[in-house]
This record gives C-alpha cells, structure tokens and sequence, in this order.
C-alpha cells in the first residue's frame, strides 16, 4: 500500500485573531478566522464596510501580522517569518489591486508595470515584454505610453491590476476593485480581472459588494462577528 499524498492548499488561515485598540476600548475584527484557498480559485468575499473585509485580506496578503493564529502559505508558516522574509513573499508570491488605483502618476501605463519586475529582479526587456502582452491582453496596447491622468477610471484600474499580477503571483487579493467606477465599467473590468486570474491559473480573493459579480466566481465567502464563513 502507498501512502496518498498530503494535500496541500494554496493558502490557510487557521484561527486567525485581529484586533485594534481604540482608545480604551479593543475592537476585535477577526475572531478565530479559518478557510482555505486552493491554488486556482476565484472566491468573492461579500460582507457590509466594516466587517473586516481589508483586514482580512491584509493579514492573508502579509501586509499584517495577526494577533494569534497561523497563516499558513503552499504549507509554510508565515507568522514568525522576519520582516524581511514576508517582503519577498509578498514581492513575489502575492498581487494586489485595490479600490483606488494608486498608480505612479508620472510614469506612463508600460512603465507602472514594468516598475515592480525590475524591482524583483528582471531585465528591461524581459520587463516590457510582459508588460506589453499583459497590457495588450487587457485592451491596453493602444495606450502604453499614457500616463495615469490621460486615462479613464476602467483604464487606470486595468493598469493597476496588470501590475498587479506582472510578477506572475500564486495570489491575487482585490479590495473592491471597481468601486469607484460607474456599473458598466464596473463590469467590465470585473469580467477582466477574473478573466485574468482564470487565464493565469491563480487563486485569487475578490471583496466585493456587488452580488451579481460575485456570483459568477467559484464560491463565496463572508465575515460574521469575526468568523469566516461560507455565503
């Protein structure tokens, strides 16, 4: 008899804790926040503002340490990892694409993405190819030398999310990716993204208070007093 092999997700959250102290009160957003996320799902996460859905995803993206529990990524714990370990896990491993875009305003569309491969490590050109191909691919190739203030809102998120995903990451997180654009735009880009992340193979965590949209992902997911579950 052989044994089977352990099955490994992608990313693990396993009695996450989060809390802030306001004043003399201590607010506790996460309580105990468990789920898995396997390589190559799409998962919207649906809850009301304020219910830690940012939080959420900070602490699953690196970006925060919780208070207790374990993030746990392709099996390795991410908690006691230094300061310095959980950049380059983020650098190379996990995208993010919030609800503004927060691209460089003085550097042209190919350039913002172009920016955070030269950052890990590659070569001008390799950097632009990609670029060019995810810009190209997400209906940009006309506008690769514009700058941020010389395209739409839907143009600028679509720029956001090719830098997003430009180090080719095992993990995208969105954060409302299209709330601040009108419904139609706000479809569009939507159906981009996920085209995107389906295309690329990634798992990806899309906040988003748009049911319809969240729909037509994998499954979906919600924050009840702290505890993560299934929507």
């Amino acid at each position: 008899m052989t044994d089977e092999p352990i099955h490994t997700p992608l990313l693990m959250l396993d009695r996450v804790a989060r809390r802030y102290v306001q004043g003399e009160a201590t607010v506790d957003v996460l309580v105990d926040a468990s789920g898995v996320i396997e390589a190559g799902e799409v998962v919207a996460l649906i809850a009301p503002s304020g219910t830690g859905k940012s939080t959420l995803l900070h602490v699953a993206g690196l970006l925060e340490r919780p208070d207790s529990g374990e993030v746990w990524f392709e099996g390795r714990p991410t908690v006691g990892l230094s300061d310095a370990e959980r950049t380059a896990m983020r650098r190379n491993e996990v995208g993010f694409v919030y609800q503004f875009h927060h691209l460089l305003p003085e550097f042209s569309a190919l350039e913002n993405v172009v920016m955070p491969q030269l950052i890990r490590g590659l070569t001008s050109s390799e950097a632009k190819s990609r670029a060019k191909d995810l810009l190209s691919y997400l209906g940009l190739g006309a506008r690769l030398q514009h700058r941020p203030s010389e395209l739409s809102g839907g143009e600028q998120q679509r720029v956001a999310i090719a830098r997003a995903v430009a180090n080719a990451p095992k993990l995208l997180l969105a954060d409302e990716p299209t709330g601040n654009l009108d419904p139609t735009t706000s479809a569009h880009v939507f159906s981009t993204l996920i085209a995107l992340a389906r295309a690329s193979g990634l798992a990806a965590i899309v906040a988003t208070h748009n049911l319809e949209l969240a729909g037509t992902l994998d499954r979906r997911i919600t924050l009840r007093d702290g505890v993560l579950v299934d929507a």
